[in-house]
């Protein structure tokens, strides 16, 4: 696959670099390439970084961060069986943990929820560090949703994390979570609450926390690209005496019959997400 010229490799973490100097160099840089190129596209095109670390894992197999890489990228794909293997034999390369609550995730993807909920009690989780911990939480409480334990999410979620004032990386989709989970057991009220907590602390607009409470709060977004949107639904002008003149009638009809939609665009409608 191709890789634009001004990607050197120079641009990853200064370990994996590390890592890949047990390589040959030219082989060392081809697949650092590759590596630059799954981080880049794993968020906006799941489907290309997959083929970039398929790339990188056919060059270096034995490296722990292509096995990594790839197993996020398969991740990204819903090939959850391949990820798995991947988040393992990287697991088995290092020894390290950071891994375990990714991989507990893929068994929820298998349709194994009870497995995820087990390793969620496994002492591998105290080596994690927060981050990790609340991450390993997250998974829990979908696999207890996934089990149609929806209370027992609710409680899995509670936390002094979830209770802190503090805004951590993980705060706004910790709060997320939560909010899904109370409205899931009817407790619309306080879905609110969280969904607007959770708002505060998304900097970074990871979650559609804003839509959620529009949603709650019965604001309807009309779709700008749809010319029929608002001349189906919207009333027609009257005539002082109270009647819709025979010109508004007929010029809806045009318009309608047309498809002209500019006058619903020109209102600045919003796209519903």
């Amino acid at each position: 696959m191709p890789i634009p010229e001004d990607v050197t490799g120079q641009e990853l973490d200064k370990d994996v670099r590390q890592e890949l100097m047990s390589l040959p160099k030219t082989l060392a840089d081809d697949v650092a390439r590759n590596l630059v190129m799954v981080a880049k596209l794993l968020d906006e095109d799941a489907e290309k970084a997959y083929g970039y670390a398929r790339v990188a894992l056919r060059l270096a197999s034995r490296v722990a961060a292509v096995r990594e890489a790839a197993g996020f990228a398969a991740y990204g794909v819903g090939k959850y069986a391949e990820a798995l293997a991947e988040f393992r034999a990287a697991r088995r390369m290092t020894g390290a943990s950071h891994l375990w609550p990714v991989m507990a995730d893929c068994e929820r993807g298998l349709g194994r929820p009870e497995k995820a909920l087990a390793m969620a009690g496994e002492p591998e989780v105290q080596k994690l560090d927060k981050a990790g911990q609340v991450e390993m939480r997250l998974v829990a409480a979908g696999a207890r949703r996934d089990m149609g334990q929806a209370e027992a999410a609710v409680v899995t979620l509670q936390s002094p994390e979830l209770a802190s004032n503090s805004v951590q990386p993980w705060t706004a989709r910790l709060r997320y979570a939560y909010a899904d989970a109370l409205l899931a057991v009817d407790r619309e009220e306080e879905a609110r609450e969280w969904f607007a907590r959770a708002l505060e602390a998304d900097q970074g607009g990871m979650t559609d926390a804003s839509d959620r409470l529009a949603q709650l709060d019965g604001v309807e977004f009309l779709d700008a690209l749809d010319p029929e949107a608002d001349l189906e639904d919207a009333p027609e002008p009257e005539d002082g005496n109270g009647e819709v003149p025979t010109e508004a009638v007929e010029a809806g009809r045009e318009d309608r019959e047309s498809g002209d939609g500019s006058r619903d665009r020109d209102q600045g409608a919003e796209e519903e997400r």
